[in-house]
């Protein structure tokens, strides 16, 4: 029997062809939204004239702000696509996650308390960096490093260190009024943790369903050079108009 005509009379096979389809999809639109609109992640709008007119304490917008920031960037999204991408056990991804997080927090709160001044394409390009990186490791890049391979965790955890920078950024583009500064910074990374397991119950759910499939194996390659091609992407994007700006 012909393969098409094998595929159209077999449920499970044309269910796995759409499965794989979609893949491909998602990810054609993930380097379409990396080279199209590298900034869709910032407090634009209502949002930022919210962040600017704030004086005192904002417990739940701030929170309602950070969970937002997390689940509309993608570059963090991306990130923790690549981190949980081979992690089948619940305990992995909490553990992985768990140290991202701590990353994150430490360099959001501290970038902003502190007024800790860097250049936010810069850290960009790093976050579009770690994208690749984490692709590159899904892919088998380091295993002939021997023992000077990287430990994954700890790559998690200073990786989070910069994504945390890259949200601190976006902060320090206003001007944030002292008064309940602490505690509005402190609920807006609250938002940023609810947003992230948030989006990693999905991805999680989504990346579980596909595993039913012999397909995701056999595109496990091709979609982490899909995602390590959209942080070189979203990295050389972030370099150039440091170069220019």
């Amino acid at each position: 029997m012909p393969v098409k005509t094998a595929i159209r009379h077999s449920p499970c096979l044309w269910h796995e062809q759409r499965v794989s389809s979609a893949s491909v999809v998602l990810m054609l639109l993930t380097l379409l939204a990396l080279t199209g609109n590298a900034q869709a992640h910032s407090i634009t709008g209502n949002d930022a004239n919210f962040v600017q007119d704030i004086d005192g304490p904002a417990v739940v917008p701030f929170i309602y702000l950070g969970a937002k920031h997390m689940v509309t960037g993608y570059d963090h999204l991306l990130y923790l696509i690549g981190v949980v991408f081979f992690l089948y056990r619940p305990v992995q991804v909490v553990q992985y996650v768990t140290l991202f997080a701590v990353g994150h927090s430490i360099t959001l709160l501290t970038g902003v308390l502190a007024d800790l001044q860097v250049n936010a394409y810069l850290i960009d390009a790093i976050i579009g960096l770690s994208i690749a990186y984490k692709a590159l490791e899904n892919m088998g890049g380091f295993e002939k490093l021997g023992r000077l391979h990287p430990d994954p965790r700890l790559a998690v955890f200073v990786f989070g260190l910069f994504h945390g920078l890259g949200l601190a950024t976006k902060l320090q583009e206003f001007e944030l009024s002292p008064n309940g500064l602490i505690i509005n910074i402190i609920s807006f990374n609250v938002g940023v943790e609810l947003g992230q397991f948030l989006a990693l119950f999905i991805i999680f759910i989504a990346l579980s369903y596909w595993r039913r499939f012999a397909s995701y194996l056999r595109h496990a390659f091709i979609t982490n050079t899909a995602l390590m091609s959209g942080g070189f992407l979203l990295a050389a994007y972030q370099f150039t108009h440091y170069l220019l700006n």
